[in-house]
């Protein structure tokens, strides 16, 4: 696979929405028995075990100096968001979520042409909210109450969406010479043993031991921190390399697409709107990535 070429760029792009598009509602199934904490503790915990193999291998091949940048990779790009988009779908809809999560391409550009000194380029702002109308569109095709949402819990996915801004720009920024591969499971090594103890303090042992449900919720659980989590980040850690910060997280604008696309193989009916939404969305990324 030659990340070189737009091509397999794009298809990367797509392959993550596709996977994370899935996440919102694994956990929601996990948390049918598990509290919101329980659930964002169990993905980091998972998702650290699953890659303590290549913790071991690349531990001793990073300079000092990276460590910090790593922890404020672990800390913001999955500690923080895990346990905020956990607590607010408790109180709003998926949907919801979705579309605030689209802001992850306009806090990312924002944050990085003013914090991480990126050099602003017009097309790139251009592209951006380009797109964030057609997820915007998109999201709001099916509608939703947003008068009657706690102001609070929608609050809490726009933080989450300033720290995966964080995340990105300083994996582009810092961390460019280090594997996709070793920035994930060094990063999971910050929070992972954090979350291990956080994890025995909550009633997660009781629980697994006495709801009879709690094998399938874990199961669900599971697949979120190893494909989900662990295989995607690494993947999207890869993407971010190869390309921009911003072109990486345009993955938020593709997530409702597949939304919409599980609803159709559902036997849901796409509207025209929705259509167009979905053009407007490829067109935003099309001028982010070809914009240098």
């Amino acid at each position: 696979m030659n990340l070189e070429k737009k091509i397999w760029q794009y298809l990367l792009l797509f392959f993550l929405a596709f996977i994370w598009g899935s996440s919102f509602i694994l956990m929601k199934r996990g948390m049918k028995v598990y509290s919101h904490d329980e659930v964002a503790a169990l993905r980091i915990v998972i998702s650290f075990l699953f890659l303590l193999p290549f913790l071991f291998k690349y531990i001793h091949k990073v300079k000092k100096d990276r460590w910090k940048y790593l922890a404020i990779v672990g800390v913001f790009g999955s500690g923080i968001p895990a346990f905020l988009f956990t607590l607010a779908e408790t109180g709003i809809t998926s949907s919801l979520a979705g579309m605030l999560n689209s802001l992850t391409p306009f806090f990312t550009l924002i944050l990085g042409v003013i914090i991480f000194k990126v050099p602003a380029v017009k097309g790139k702002f251009l592209g951006v909210f380009i797109g964030l109308i057609g997820a915007f569109g998109l999201i709001m095709s099916n509608g939703f109450d947003i008068e009657n949402t706690p102001f609070v819990y929608a609050l809490l996915v726009v933080v989450a969406t300033l720290c995966y801004a964080i995340s990105v720009n300083t994996i582009k920024k810092y961390l460019g010479e280090i594997n996709s591969i070793a920035i994930t499971a060094l990063s999971f090594l910050i929070i992972g043993i954090p979350a291990i103890i956080y994890l025995f303090f909550t009633d997660f042992v009781a629980t697994t031991q006495t709801n009879p449900e709690a094998a399938t919720a874990l199961g669900y659980v599971a697949i979120l921190a190893v494909v989900g989590t662990a295989l995607s980040i690494i993947i999207f850690n890869q993407l971010i390399k190869y390309t921009s910060a911003v072109f990486a997280s345009t993955v938020t604008y593709l997530i409702p697409i597949f939304a919409i696309f599980w609803g159709v193989i559902d036997g849901e009916e796409i509207n025209f709107i929705q259509i167009v939404s979905i053009f407007i969305i490829l067109v935003g990324i099309y001028f982010v990535n070809k914009i240098k």
